[in-house]
């Protein structure tokens, strides 16, 4: 049981995400529709379970552990959990503790997210441009996300913005972010919207940008420098060499980057989904709850999951249909 998790495909699974709540306090349009059902709260695996679970993880050889939602923040003695986490940096085990918010609760959270050993996090932010905030999170409100990042920042976390690329909307403040981030020493990173769930009366044909045609903009104004730096993730990064700033691309449409995948997702709920892009999933809760006293079975049934482990996703938006779209939210299975 010492043995590290590898999948059929022999990459090693180092890294977790985990959805700790489905809900959220804001609605964003390519997320989920506005008058979202959310899981009963019973339905949710307990903040105890959780810690259980992640643990199970952490001893099978994951490293990087990634809290996600919905909005993590929003979910009721989130920080027990977290300071919980906290002794697996502590032994060492755990290597990187860390989070993607819409950074509406940060002001209030981000020095006992530090205490807890939280040193980054991932910022989803989409526009600079108050009134288009609120149209596109619905119930969001700028400032406060605003304050958010500066409160990260004092604390001395290393923040980074996730812009979701979204033709006729963002497209136009391409250079403002760029030079907002700039100015913050703050990472960005863009990502390709994707299609995950019914969102209403939004099209996802309508919504999509390529970030090929992102990147050929940047290039117009800066000299680009590719980058062979990794974060654990999918992204690839360049260096805008005029200013120096690092610049991330998610591009799960026009570039597969399946082939290095070190990751799966585990929901609020205890299905683990070793993949974002397919509706494969397990559902880890009966070897967790069936045995309370005993992690071998929650052990095997983890290794099982991983041994299903796809080599990729099929999202494709090249023939002006939305193919590989998966029925559940972002939201569900935790970015």
């Amino acid at each position: 049981m010492t043995a590290p998790l590898i999948d059929p495909f022999q990459r090693a699974i180092t890294y977790l995400r985990v959805s700790v709540t489905d809900r959220c306090d804001f609605r964003c349009v390519y997320c989920m529709s506005e008058n979202m059902t959310f899981l009963p709260k019973k339905d949710l695996l307990t903040l105890e379970e959780l810690d259980r679970m992640c643990s199970s993880f952490i001893r099978l050889g994951v490293e990087k552990l990634r809290i996600t939602g919905g909005e993590p923040l929003v979910r009721r003695g989130i920080m027990t959990f977290f300071n919980a986490m906290s002794r697996h940096l502590d032994s060492g085990a755990l290597k990187e503790l860390t989070l993607t918010t819409n950074g509406s609760q940060l002001e209030k959270f981000a020095g006992d997210l530090w205490a807890a050993g939280v040193r980054r996090v991932n910022i989803s932010l989409d526009t600079l441009d108050e009134t288009k905030f609120a149209e596109i999170t619905r119930w969001g409100r700028l400032p406060q996300v605003l304050r958010g990042i500066d409160a990260a920042q004092k604390v001395g976390m290393r923040v980074k913005l996730n812009a979701v690329a979204l033709k006729g909307f963002n497209d136009v403040e391409l250079f403002d972010l760029v030079d907002w981030c700039k100015d913050r020493d703050i990472d960005l990173t863009f990502i390709e919207v994707m299609p995950m769930g019914d969102i209403g009366n939004e099209d996802r044909l309508d919504q999509y940008w390529p970030l090929s045609d992102l990147r050929a903009q940047l290039a117009d104004r800066f000299t680009l420098t590719d980058l062979d730096e990794r974060s654990g993730g999918p992204a690839r990064y360049v260096r805008l060499e005029e200013t120096g700033q690092k610049i991330g691309f998610i591009t799960p449409l026009t570039h597969n980057f399946c082939e290095s995948c070190n990751r799966v997702r585990l929901t609020c709920t205890g299905e683990i989904y070793t993949c974002l892009g397919q509706e494969g999933m397990q559902d880890l809760r009966p070897a967790l709850r069936d045995h309370p006293g005993d992690d071998a079975p929650l052990e095997q049934a983890i290794r099982a999951a991983i041994g299903l482990k796809p080599k990729g996703h099929d999202f494709d938006y090249s023939r002006q249909d939305v193919a590989g779209k998966m029925s559940r939210h972002m939201s569900h299975t935790g970015g």
